[in-house]
């Protein structure tokens, strides 16, 4: 189980000064508690956002890490499947949606104190086939971007999400303790294949 497996890539104890604990603080002069070339995943997983003009088609989650959330499909990459492949799959599992040519845009590494560490694949695209309906997993929501509900999701997409959505790609590296960001870095102009 994730739970057992050593937390090696902690530099010092983990402790992290006060200061760092308030949301809209600068961590670029702060090192990263994370040793982040040490650090492995426990799980692999993916994000499919589409895009419609002005709107982004999201979801309420209701099983799973983040259940309750708002956030876009996605989920653990199965055995033998490539991330893209994933990354479509499950977004016609939980929303009944195809996304059409989607491009690679990120990369998220989640160091997690109460999760499961998680990498994530980052797409987008902009077009789709199907019609956006209620799942098992998810109910269905199209979001004008302006009105992206920042507050009812996780703490990080702030921080990335509305760049990405204009075209930018990205690596984005987040300590979380509980479910409150602790420490992050956001690396722009990323150059990923295909």
């Amino acid at each position: 189980s994730w739970r057992s497996k050593p937390r090696m890539y902690l530099r010092g104890d983990g402790g992290l000064p006060r200061r760092l604990m308030s949301m809209g603080e600068d961590f670029s002069s702060v090192p990263s508690p994370i040793d982040w070339g040490q650090w492995t995943p426990d799980m692999r997983a993916t994000l499919m956002f589409i895009r419609d003009g002005n709107e982004v088609l999201l979801m309420r989650k209701l099983r799973g890490i983040g259940a309750g959330k708002i956030n876009a499909p996605g989920g653990k990459i199965e055995p033998g499947e490539t991330p893209l492949e994933g990354a479509i799959r499950e977004t016609q599992e939980e929303l009944l949606v195809t996304p059409l040519e989607p491009r690679k845009m990120g990369e998220l590494f989640f160091a997690m104190s109460d999760l499961p560490d998680i990498f994530v694949h980052v797409f987008m695209a902009k077009a789709f086939s199907g019609k956006a309906g209620e799942t098992e997993e998810a109910l269905p929501r199209w979001t004008r971007i302006s009105e992206i509900p920042y507050d009812m999701m996780w703490e990080d997409d702030e921080h990335w999400l509305p760049r990405m959505l204009e075209g930018e790609t990205f690596r984005g590296y987040f300590y979380f303790e509980s479910e409150r960001i602790r420490w992050m870095n956001v690396d722009w102009g990323a150059g990923f294949n295909g």
